[in-house]
């Protein structure tokens, strides 16, 4: 064989190893970002629904007050 062909054989086999490691690599990256997102969607859940830091009722009550266009007033205010 040529010198050239061996370095050619060597290079396309180094590449495809560094491309199999690559794409494990993505794999996982891929699993990860799919078991964040899972989490994420629980603990989102967890918080609307469950009546922990935002409760559906708060929430619209802040929403109707922003279309009427009321302006918050403390209570110590006089008015």
């Amino acid at each position: 064989m040529d010198s050239v062909q061996r370095l050619l054989i060597i290079v396309v086999i180094t590449l495809t190893v560094l491309l199999v490691i690559v794409g494990i690599q993505v794999v996982f990256v891929i699993l990860d970002l799919r078991k964040s997102l899972k989490r994420l969607n629980s603990i989102l859940e967890d918080a609307i629904l469950g009546g922990g830091l935002i409760r559906p009722d708060k929430l619209t009550g802040i929403m109707e007050m922003l279309r009427k266009n009321k302006k918050l007033t403390s209570h110590g205010e006089s008015g």
